[in-house]
């Protein structure tokens, strides 16, 4: 395997009282989508900043390319954060060429990648707009191509498919996908389980400022798979004993227990109710949804 692009070893940061990161470790390779995933609050944020040195962990080590990120180094990076970063009463021209130049990119080179991308992404008949009067999908747009245009080695996206319609967020994909294949390095931040499975090979999850799952997301699910139900049939299903999370999809109610709780407890269960008929009972394998759902109210239950 190729040496990582990035490489977490215990890092741990305190805020005052509250210790928002605890020894989480993790590494990340070119050529790879990676999911960074955790309620809120569970520490994912101050990670990213300690691995992009805007936070200066109080143990542990960050080498990021091999080494520590010096300025020609943070040049190689393009970086999402959940709060935005264009300038609201700017152009939108103007402000993107300023900030691939401040990643080192010379001025003509900035406006002929920039006008790829506008095309691409259907912004450049609004180029001369300020930001603030486009929409908060343009915006959106407009955020990846000021993460992209300096063509990074390493990516980091908070939430890069927030405000986007579903034309948008299929072309986002397919330019993360394409950026992946090119073999350079994305870090993957965001609640939207659906998109994760879609795209990520491996995963880590954050809970409380600790990693609590790190690995192959197919390696994950199948260990989390007898941890998951679909049932099927009519009368009560509530109250089941050791049921975490249960939604009803497509006339099937999609359960997911809690990790001391096996399937022959809740059909015990559901035989016992005489209003009860069941015509479908059968393990099933969890979406990483239902996986997270288990792992952050397992968690929860253990503090």
């Amino acid at each position: 395997m190729s040496e990582p692009t990035v490489s977490l070893q215990h890092l741990s940061k305190r805020f005052g009282d509250v210790q928002a990161v605890s020894d989480v470790s993790f590494e990340v390779y070119p050529g790879e989508i990676f999911g960074l995933l955790g309620p809120n609050g569970a520490g994912k944020t101050t990670t990213i900043r300690m691995m992009l040195d805007i936070f200066r962990p109080d143990r542990g080590e960050v080498r990021v390319f091999g080494g520590t990120l010096d300025e020609q180094a943070k040049e190689r990076i393009g970086y999402m954060p959940e709060e935005r970063g264009l300038y609201k009463d700017q152009k939108l021209e103007p402000t993107l060429i300023y900030l691939a130049t401040l990643k080192g990119m010379a001025e003509a080179t900035a406006r002929e990648r920039l006008y790829e991308w506008l095309h691409r992404l259907d912004l450049y008949e609004h180029r001369h707009k300020k930001v603030q009067d486009l929409s908060r999908g343009m915006q959106q747009k407009a955020q990846i191509i000021a993460t992209l245009i300096h063509e990074p080695d390493l990516i980091v996206v908070d939430e890069p498919f927030s405000g986007l319609d579903p034309v948008n967020t299929r072309l986002v994909k397919d330019i993360m996908e394409e950026q992946r294949q090119a073999g350079k390095t994305i870090i993957m931040s965001t609640h939207q389980m659906y998109q994760v499975e879609a795209l990520c090979n491996r995963i880590v999850l954050i809970n409380r400022g600790r990693v609590v799952l790190y690995g192959e997301v197919e390696e994950i699910k199948r260990r989390f798979s007898a941890h998951a139900l679909v049932i099927e049939g009519q009368g009560d299903f509530s109250n089941l004993p050791g049921v975490l999370d249960m939604r009803r999809q497509n006339g099937a109610y999609h359960v997911a227990l809690a990790p001391h709780v096996d399937a022959q407890t809740v059909l015990r269960a559901l035989a016992a109710r005489e209003d009860v008929f069941i015509e479908r009972f059968e393990l099933a394998e969890p979406s990483l949804e239902d996986i997270f759902v288990m792992v952050v109210q397992r968690e929860g239950d253990d503090a």
